[in-house]
């Protein structure tokens, strides 16, 4: 969901499609045009929040921004939005920012991951409570953060790891050959002896159009992929994910998106049930 409906408005259309939590653009997901709400609008939206139990609020930084890059303009423009956005998600109550770590573009994934390093670095003071969130990709082109080493390696090199954790796509790391429909235990086994499962804050729940390890970020809405609905369900119910955050980014209207909020809790219930 984006902010452009106004913070208030983006509260109240969770709330109408049954939705536990949600996540914003923390900017133009395709740009870099932000608005800021005002302030009757942050008040009603943090009230409408509170009424309705929403939980976690997750926001994700705009898909232009590249914190791996080795172009002085590119990077300057992903340090100014993380350090601007985080300021602003933190003021505005936020629990966790997500973003693509960034592609490095043919400069090296150790060169990349530094340049992602030092923009973490001028961006996070330590004293924020909003967590920022690396998220796992699908390894598409020179995408950083495909195996769980390279998002090790980045909270490793920061100097506030305790500030960064991380957001794992169900689509992306099918994508990039984690088996988490045949062997999700193992899948978890793994992100836990390289990264700590206690790094792990939230779940982007998305099926893939595209087939298993196929290295491509296209997601499909739950059910109608090549994860299915089964395995994904297993993932909502799994002991070490089932209290986490989970937010859909499926190619679906408002109507759809409650749809399938509404399918997955009724599958969830029936299956509690028997």
């Amino acid at each position: 969901m984006s902010i452009a409906r106004g913070w208030d408005r983006t509260a109240e259309d969770a709330v109408r499609m049954g939705a536990d939590t949600m996540q914003v653009f923390s900017r133009n997901p395709r740009g870099s045009g932000f608005r800021d709400p005002k302030e009757t609008e942050a008040e009603q939206f943090q009230r409408i929040r509170k009424e309705h139990g929403l939980g976690s609020l997750l926001a994700h930084a705009p898909y232009t921004m590249n914190l791996a890059s080795a172009q002085e303009k590119v990077y300057e423009f992903a340090c100014t939005v993380i350090r601007e956005d985080l300021a602003r998600m933190d003021a505005l109550g936020m629990e966790y920012m997500v973003f693509h770590p960034g592609s490095h573009t043919g400069i090296g994934a150790e060169a990349g991951i530094r340049n992602i390093i030092a923009g973490l670095d001028q961006a996070v003071t330590g004293r924020e409570k909003t967590m920022v969130l690396l998220e796992t990709m699908s390894g598409k082109g020179t995408e950083i953060g495909a195996c769980f080493e390279e998002l090790k390696a980045v909270r490793d090199g920061v100097s506030h790891p305790e500030r960064i954790g991380v957001c794992l796509d169900t689509c992306h790391v099918y994508s990039a050959g984690y088996d988490i429909v045949g062997d999700l235990d193992g899948v978890l086994e793994e992100f836990d002896r390289v990264i700590g499962l206690s790094a792990l804050k939230a779940v982007h729940l998305n099926d893939s159009l595209t087939p298993f390890a196929s290295r491509k970020d296209r997601h499909a809405a739950v059910g109608e992929g090549s994860i299915g609905l089964e395995a994904l369900l297993r993932v909502l119910e799994h002991p070490a994910l089932k209290d986490l955050p989970f937010y859909t980014e499926t190619p679906l209207d408002d109507r759809g998106h409650g749809e399938e909020i509404h399918m997955l809790k009724e599958h969830l219930r029936n299956r509690s049930e028997s």
